[in-house]
């Protein structure tokens, strides 16, 4: 931890995926926090419940990836609430359908990425991937214990529980699209999630969908608005700004967050072009708020 003089201080954590994913590690940021506030208990109890894990049999393994190191540039973009709102309103307009703010801001992220690359061929094949919360999909998870002020059941499970959400489509289909038809992309990719799960818990797949491929044409996302970190409190209140550190030179990486308060909107946090494509993108995310 580090304190500054005007009274505010840092938090550092580092957490060890094979052992919990985001959400499992803000849950015991939580509980730290529960404890520290002098509670007798954390609000959400632990769940062991490892004989809920599907586990299928796995693939014979293959020779170990080819991880090509990339010089990607960190940039962080705040997207107005405003323009957040009409993405969304264009979007009901067109489907009858509601979507979330991160529907939104990957979209807008992957779009502007998409743009900025400028591909040969429009029919080039870009990839998207964000990593999918699976416990309410667990048996018996309705009775795991739900977060303090209500919600679903499904929680307290600190480990990992997460599937890997693709979708593929052409440049030239990204590229051209509005906001609202890229959203509708990310939405029809979701709503695949329940069947798809299920029929890796019982081994019907022929690729395994947790064996990556870190490419340059690949966008990986993850959100960090809903894990709990926003909520941590260790006794002066919850916190005005959490910042990832988690990138690495192989992985186009883009984590939506939000801005520090009292901003709003969501604050896209990126390590996901190299310099050729830095100034492209950069345009491309400011348009959104124009």
């Amino acid at each position: 931890m580090t304190e500054f003089s005007c009274g505010g201080f840092v938090v550092g954590l580092i957490s060890v995926h094979t052992m919990a994913d985001g959400l499992g590690a803000a849950q015991f940021i939580n509980a730290v926090g529960d404890y520290a506030r002098g509670l007798d208990r954390p609000r959400v109890s632990p769940v062991w419940a490892r004989e809920a894990i599907p586990s299928p049999p796995k693939l014979p393994p293959g020779p170990p990836p080819e991880l090509k190191m990339f010089q990607l540039r960190h940039v962080t973009a705040d997207l107005s609430l405003d323009s957040i709102n009409k993405a969304k309103s264009a979007y009901f307009a067109a489907t009858g359908h509601r979507c979330s703010t991160f529907d939104v801001a990957i979209a807008k992220t992957w779009q502007a990425r998409t743009r900025a690359l400028r591909l040969p061929e429009p029919t080039s094949r870009v990839n998207l991937c964000f990593f999918a919360n699976t416990r309410h999909l667990m048996a018996g998870a309705a009775a795991w214990p739900a977060p303090a002020g209500g919600g679903n059941g499904g929680n307290g499970f600190y480990g990992n529980c997460f599937y890997p959400v693709s979708v593929v489509a052409e440049s030239g289909a990204v590229e051209a699209a509005d906001v609202a038809g890229v959203v509708g992309m990310i939405r029809e990719a979701k709503a695949r999630l329940p069947a798809d799960f299920a029929r890796w818990a019982v081994a019907d797949f022929r690729e395994d969908p947790y064996e990556l491929s870190f490419t340059y044409d690949s966008l990986f996302v993850s959100d960090w608005t809903r894990l709990g970190f926003l909520e941590a409190d260790y006794g002066w209140g919850p916190p005005s700004h959490v910042i990832p550190f988690a990138y690495y030179p192989f992985m186009a990486a883009a984590i939506i967050g939000a801005p520090p308060v009292p901003k709003t909107g969501a604050r896209i946090m990126t390590q996901c072009v190299e310099d050729d494509h830095l100034p492209a993108f950069k345009e491309e995310i400011k348009a959104f708020d124009k």
